[in-house]
């Protein structure tokens, strides 16, 4: 069995993950989904300092001191950046980089130029926050059943802006180019430009790509098929070693 470790992006927490963690677990997987600082059940530690940097230590740090490896890491929206910079930064205790719905770029505000990230945003005890919780934030996330409404609605959280600002540095791309790569992605978001068509076609290519009906916010609409992606995908191991010649 696996050891997943489940990142969730913009205004959201590790409360996200609850539908498609359970399914994990009860197939024998172990499933960490941390709320990342400023956001979810830490919203009450939001500060000027917390930055993509912090969300990339954080998780950074989760992968240290729990000891974990051959993780596969899953970064949902923004959360793929900070995946892919505690990935950078976890000394090769990641196996495998799943990108959930997650924009490739140096900073997500460039990754999603097609969005006005900053609308609407508010400055709160020093922070520029953005995402602030609304059933139409919800709408433009996908989720408009009215029950996942009314569950999802009042633990959205505002995200800090410098989150979607800052550039994502990292220390050794290559070896971080080197992690096998899968994409799981959002009807939705293929359909909006989100994700680049060569992206998205090399992922095909490699069969590292899963579209799942829906928009953007999946684990919450579709948390069985993005479950049974990420079974298929905890599975792919042998499969991959025997295609290169490893087994």
């Amino acid at each position: 069995m696996s050891t997943f470790v489940l990142v969730h992006g913009g205004g959201h927490g590790g409360w996200c993950y609850q539908r498609v963690a359970r399914r994990l677990e009860a197939a024998g997987h172990t499933v960490y989904s941390p709320s990342l600082t400023g956001s979810g059940d830490r919203s009450h530690l939001m500060s000027p300092d917390v930055d993509l940097e912090t969300h990339i230590t954080e998780v950074a740090n989760l992968l240290f001191f729990e000891d974990l490896s051959d993780v596969i890491l899953v970064g949902h929206s923004i959360g793929g950046m900070v995946a892919r910079g505690a990935a950078d930064r976890a000394d090769g205790r990641v196996g495998k980089l799943v990108y959930l719905d997650a924009p490739q770029g140096r900073t997500a505000a460039e990754a999603l130029p097609m969005f006005d990230l900053r609308a609407g945003s508010k400055v709160v005890d020093g922070v520029e926050l953005i995402l602030l919780p609304s059933e139409d934030l919800l709408g433009f996330f996908g989720v408009t059943d009215p029950e996942d409404v009314a569950w999802a609605l009042p633990r959205l959280t505002p995200h800090a802006w410098k989150c979607f600002d800052q550039e994502l540095s990292l220390q050794n791309e290559q070896a971080v180019a080197a992690i096998p790569r899968y994409l799981i992605v959002a009807s939705g978001s293929v359909d909006l430009g989100v994700h680049p068509e060569e992206l998205l076609a090399a992922a095909r290519a490699e069969d590292r790509l899963w579209v799942i009906e829906g928009g953007h916010d999946l684990m919450i609409t579709a948390p069985r098929a993005v479950a049974d992606s990420l079974a298929q995908i905890a599975a792919e191991g042998t499969a991959w070693a025997k295609d290169t010649g490893a087994a």
